[in-house]
């Protein structure tokens, strides 16, 4: 490990029963990101020839998501169990920059979904022309963002080390008291990976809450009260709600304690109070996969489906072509269920299912694309068809943004 003063870095400096209980954590936490970011993408693999635009994003978070798991918790689980770094400074350098990188790459992603999802919701004008085009590009430029922050201690821009409870590595935030470049980075790391990313993320939800909310007041008004087409704005509400919590539980306790070390005494803050931020930091990895499988219907009717069809299979391998019926009819009335959308109503497939005169709407979407719904319904006030208008926009809302 290099000599003395090295040797100390790379001791854990928390107690033994709190290491193990990290890496208890870290095991658990192991295991479910795992299982929800595997899930996340095997579902997107099998509908890839349906995803939209906006839902490359909720891909490239489960894939920068699991890159953190895969390349940090291997490391971190044995060192927490051994009370003792185990690996050298060369490890410690590298799993500090894939920390940093695929920490990065999440929250940039959070923040340039939520400006997509802003601009679908909020401005449909220029939302129905966000294409994959634009989609990649901004993917890359995720990547390319992260990078940038992630590349800098090793150009000599700040610097990677031990975390301060010994048991791994990151950035090292006393370097700041020691050389201005250190500052300059961390200035701009809480600046624009931290500050700016808050920002975006709590105005678009806030501007999206309010435009649900202006729409669900006009589907209230036009539509009849047991239909339930505004539970989908309650999804809406939900989701944005869910996200705007995770991100900060996720990662502002790692911030306040890393602008605590960076610029005041390093040497009052306690081992543990970064032990318990960088727990919270990795609990991004198993939250953001459970956020998006629970609120996003179209993810979850997939998975519904492809479960469905595995239980069809098995269920025609045990039984007999006389049960056979009535299994497949089963699992057929099964397989329907999980394609409704979340609201209770039937997803659409060209034209409303239960409309009078399915041909009288045929096309809404592109003839009421660039409208809000109180637009539309206010084209179409006295026609019989505002009700089946309104609810073609809400499960459009619902659909390019969940």
């Amino acid at each position: 490990m290099g000599n003395a003063s090295e040797t100390f870095l790379f001791v854990s400096k928390i107690s033994k029963d709190s290491d193990f209980l990290m890496g208890t954590i870290y095991i658990i936490f192991g295991v479910l990101s795992i299982l929800g970011n595997g899930i996340l993408l095997f579902v997107a693999y099998r509908k890839k020839s349906s995803l939209k635009p906006a839902e490359f994003f909720v891909v490239n978070l489960a894939i920068s998501d699991l890159g953190m798991t895969i390349s940090l918790f291997p490391l971190a689980i044995p060192s927490a169990f051994t009370h003792v770094w185990l690996f050298n400074k060369t490890v410690c350098t590298g799993y500090a920059f894939c920390g940093v990188l695929f920490g990065l790459c999440s929250l940039t992603n959070l923040t340039v979904l939520s400006s997509v999802c802003w601009l679908k919701v909020c401005c449909p004008n220029y939302g129905s022309k966000f294409s994959y085009c634009h989609a990649c590009l901004l993917v890359a430029g995720v990547w390319c963002y992260s990078g940038v922050f992630a590349v800098g201690p090793l150009s000599g821009w700040g610097e990677y080390g031990a975390e301060p409870y010994g048991t791994a590595c990151c950035i090292k935030w006393d370097a700041p008291s020691q050389n201005s470049a250190a500052m300059s980075y961390i200035l701009c790391l809480f600046f624009f990976c931290y500050i700016v990313p808050c920002t975006i993320i709590f105005l678009s939800y806030t501007f999206i809450l309010v435009t649900v909310r202006g729409s669900r007041q006009t589907v209230q008004q036009h539509m009849s009260p047991q239909n339930k087409i505004t539970n989908a704005h309650t999804l809406i509400i939900k989701l944005s709600v869910a996200v705007c919590i995770g991100f900060l539980t996720a990662w502002s306790p790692y911030a306040i304690v890393a602008m605590w070390a960076a610029f005041g005494n390093p040497t009052n803050v306690p081992p543990i109070a970064f032990a318990l931020a960088a727990i919270f930091a990795k609990s991004s990895t198993l939250y953001n996969p459970i956020v998006y499988l629970v609120f996003k219907p179209n993810f979850r009717r997939s998975l519904c489906r492809d479960v469905a069809q595995c239980r069809r299979t098995l269920c025609g391998c045990q039984h007999s072509s006389a049960q056979k019926g009535t299994c497949n009819q089963s699992l057929h009335k099964e397989e329907c269920n999980a394609t409704r959308l979340s609201n209770g109503l039937p997803e659409n497939h060209g034209t409303c299912r239960h409309c009078p005169c399915p041909e009288a709407v045929t096309g809404t979407r592109e003839s009421f694309t660039e409208y809000s719904p109180q637009q539309t319904c206010r084209i179409l006030k006295g026609s019989k068809h505002c009700e089946v208008a309104v609810s073609q926009l809400s499960n459009e809302i619902q659909s390019d943004f969940l």
